[in-house]
């Protein structure tokens, strides 16, 4: 396994990954498939471009014999300079258990940390077991906060933070 950011060209990767995770798991983000099947080519352009700025934000990519298994994204707080988030994350489901999650959040934040960001934040569906094991054995912890779920307001979300 191996752990890596997306580069600037590989937009079309990105939108792959993303499409693949949303089409999994549509209840773990908050767009949904057909928001984001309708966007331009453009728009992918875009977003890769604003996780690829060196010392910017980060895509994380999860790769098992050179095929892309996984994402995750380091995020800055756009009002808060000190936190970081963790978003978009993402495992296919025959990756998982292998130990890429785990690695995926681990990069996020040891980019957080080599942005000398004190504090992240994640948001997990409620029920999502795995996924709360998982952010809870990085040393995460619930924060009392709830929110909706944007793509699917029947569901709820639970804040997590890790202080750094």
């Amino acid at each position: 396994m191996r752990i890596r950011e997306l580069q600037r060209h590989e937009w079309a990767l990105f939108r792959e990954l993303r499409l693949r995770a949303l089409g999994d798991a549509p209840d773990a983000f908050a767009r949904t498939l057909a928001e984001t099947l309708a966007q331009p080519d453009s728009y992918w352009i875009q977003i890769t471009q604003s996780v690829t700025e060196p010392g910017g934000q980060v895509m994380f990519i999860g790769e098992e014999e050179g095929r892309a298994v996984g994402l995750a994204f380091g995020l800055f707080d756009k009002e808060r300079r000190k936190t970081g988030h963790v978003g978009g994350m993402w495992v296919e489901p025959a990756a998982r258990g292998r130990g890429v999650g785990r690695a995926l959040l681990d990069a996020a934040i040891a980019w957080a940390r080599s942005r000398d960001l004190d504090r992240m934040e994640l948001w997990v569906t409620e029920g999502n077991a795995p996924a709360e094991r998982l952010y809870q054995r990085a040393g995460f912890s619930d924060t009392g906060r709830r929110e909706p779920l944007p793509s699917n307001p029947s569901l709820r979300t639970t804040q997590m933070a890790l202080t750094l």
